[in-house]
């Protein structure tokens, strides 16, 4: 393959997550949270009811355990993602949920035994900071900070999707990327259902649209992230996911009007600082003295 052609795959990965963003946020303003993030897990389901061969990967596994993990917290970081959408500007949560690299180091740690790099501690007070500045940028730096519940609830979604790639990177030693996926999907769904069943309502013909887009951009950005993965780095991949955070921001401010104070734009410099700091120092090998 091209050399060129798996990072344009992971820029328009990159391109679909941001729209998908850009469309819960759309749907959200008629249709709850919970019920945008139940219809889009079960159409992120479709590929494996239509397609065969992918259902019997995605139903072949070693380590249920650790596809249940990954499906648990991927599938609560994205309702919490979503309920975020729903109240705050999109970019704003974007970049909270996007902030996750940051808690997988520490996950990578505790839980699969990595030994933690001394270096990350800057870049990984840097994003601290700047989460800080955008979890209390409701008012300027004027006025006395205060933590926004949603700005809090798109926190804890980087920290669960965090916990989730590190059982991503678990499950990968023995499980396939098919397995992989369809764990997020059914757990997702499984996780979504006592929050968006009650006083689910048939959508009109726009909201469905808005949901399809949603369930539909997802399935794209997961498959071209899946299969870009065999050809980027690590580093690569953790900077073109980013890409995702800076297009929902400027979504935000050019189609939805949605302005932020100084505070919250310095918290968003230093939290994409702090995480490409981590992303750059993870995927560098310490130089041996």
């Amino acid at each position: 393959m091209p050399p060129r052609r798996p990072l344009l795959l992971m820029l328009a990965s990159a391109l679909c997550f941001a729209a998908m963003a850009l469309a819960a946020k759309l749907a959200s303003r008629t249709l709850p949270a919970a019920e945008i993030t139940l219809i889009r897990f079960a159409i992120m389901l479709l590929p494996l009811a239509l397609v065969p061969g992918w259902r019997r990967e995605a139903l072949t596994f070693r380590r249920l355990d650790l596809l249940i993990y990954r499906g648990v917290f991927g599938g609560v970081a994205v309702l919490l993602y979503f309920f975020a959408i729903a109240h705050v500007p999109v970019g704003v949560a974007t970049l909270l949920n996007y902030s996750s690299p940051i808690f997988s180091v520490l996950f990578a740690a505790v839980f699969l035994g990595e030994r933690a790099d001394t270096r990350l501690f800057v870049p990984f007070v840097v994003a601290l900071a700047g989460v800080y500045l955008v979890s209390t940028g409701r008012a300027d730096f004027a006025g006395a900070p205060s933590w926004g519940r949603w700005e809090l609830v798109g926190l804890a979604s980087a920290v669960l999707s965090g916990a989730a790639v590190a059982a991503i990177r678990a499950a990968r030693r023995s499980e396939s990327s098919w397995a992989i996926y369809g764990s997020f999907s059914i757990f997702g769904l499984v996780v979504a259902a006592p929050f968006g069943l009650p006083g689910l309502r048939a959508p009109t013909a726009m909201e469905w649209l808005l949901l399809g887009a949603v369930g539909g951009l997802s399935i794209a950005a997961q498959l071209l992230m899946t299969y870009a993965y065999r050809w980027v780095t690590n580093l690569q991949a953790g900077v073109l996911a980013q890409v995702t955070v800076v297009l929902s921001l400027g979504a935000g401010a050019l189609w939805l009007g949605e302005e932020l104070t100084a505070r919250a734009l310095a918290g968003c410099v230093l939290t994409l600082s702090g995480v490409l700091g981590v992303v750059w120092l993870q995927a560098t090998p310490r130089a041996v003295e």
